[in-house]
């Protein structure tokens, strides 16, 4: 019988893993956005503080550079996908019975489909991310809190599409399916309905490359839930490696 700790270790492994290649996908794809917006950012201040752009670039140094910052990712994605792993091995463990479903892997996909769904879709679509030429310093500390609050009615959202897919489902499971979509759907719309709305983005910023930046950090979210999901699936499925004996 397999302990928590086996469980705890698998997923270690796995987010660590799931975080690196995670990372490699933020490098490909989100970097050269970054890098675009930090130019915008950086022509803008050039124009307007021409006079004493010299001493304001000298004081506006980053304390790491962009080549650090790169490396940088790496090991910012592994430490979050090892984390995310162990945190997602305790989920398991708690939820499992819970699940109703007798294999190990597809309740490991469909916890990890339910984690994507509340912990990214929905704040995403309220509070996109913005790169770095985007966004007041003064507003961070709300844009943080409301950011959070979103992330835990997302995961509410999921409770209640769980908990009203269940009691419809002694109505058939098209009852079921529609009775999930609803409970999810109207905790989402309504909790929109009531966080304020934020937009930071100046309309000279080039909607383009906005959005670029944004599906490219979904993109990365997704490939992490996705590995996370697929590799704890397979490390926890308990059927049996099936082999061709050839016949004699």
């Amino acid at each position: 019988m397999r302990t928590f700790g086996s469980l705890l270790v698998r997923g270690l492994i796995v987010g660590l893993f799931a975080g690196l290649l995670a990372g490699t996908f933020a490098y490909v794809m989100g970097e050269p956005r970054v890098d675009a917006a930090i130019a915008i950012e950086e022509a803008g201040a050039a124009h307007t503080h021409d006079h004493d752009h010299a001493d304001q670039a000298e004081a506006e140094q980053p304390l790491v550079s962009r080549d650090g910052q790169r490396a940088g990712l790496f090991l910012a994605t592994g430490l979050y996908g090892v984390a995310l792993g162990g945190m997602f091995a305790v989920a398991f463990t708690l939820l499992r019975r819970k699940l109703r479903t007798g294999n190990d892997a597809y309740a490991a996909l469909g916890l990890a489909a339910a984690g994507f769904i509340g912990i990214v879709l929905v704040p995403f679509f309220k509070y996109p991310p913005n790169p770095p030429a985007v966004g007041d310093p003064d507003t961070i500390t709300r844009r943080t809190v409301t950011y959070l609050l979103t992330l835990v009615i997302g995961l509410l959202a999921v409770w209640a599409g769980v908990a009203l897919s269940r009691w419809a489902a002694r109505y058939g499971d098209v009852a079921r399916l529609a009775g999930g979509v609803v409970g999810l759907l109207a905790t989402v719309v309504a909790a929109y309905l009531i966080l304020p709305r934020i937009n930071e983005v100046p309309e000279t910023f080039p909607a383009t490359l906005l959005w670029q930046f944004r599906f490219a950090s979904l993109g990365t979210q997704a490939t992490l839930w996705l590995l996370l999901g697929f590799g704890y699936a397979a490390a926890v499925d308990r059927r049996p490696i099936r082999t061709k004996v050839a016949a004699a």
